[in-house]
């Protein structure tokens, strides 16, 4: 599969979805906002991005390209 600006748009979005929800989980388990480690939230909602990332390079189904 070629990377093409379709992949790349369709990896992005796939990508902040996947940090969005490991904040909010990571979020979610201080009972306060003053109790968040959030050096270690924001380190794991990084990471969960980027292995995002390389798992959209095996390939997207929603980036495929129509069959003109």
């Amino acid at each position: 599969m070629p990377l093409t600006l379709k992949w790349l748009k369709c990896a992005l979005i796939r990508a902040l979805k996947t940090v969005a929800q490991t904040a909010a989980a990571t979020l979610g388990t201080a009972a306060l906002l003053s109790e968040v480690d959030w050096p270690a939230a924001l380190s794991a909602s990084l990471l969960a991005g980027l292995l995002s990332l390389l798992t959209s390079l095996a390939g997207l189904p929603e980036a495929k390209e129509d069959p003109e």
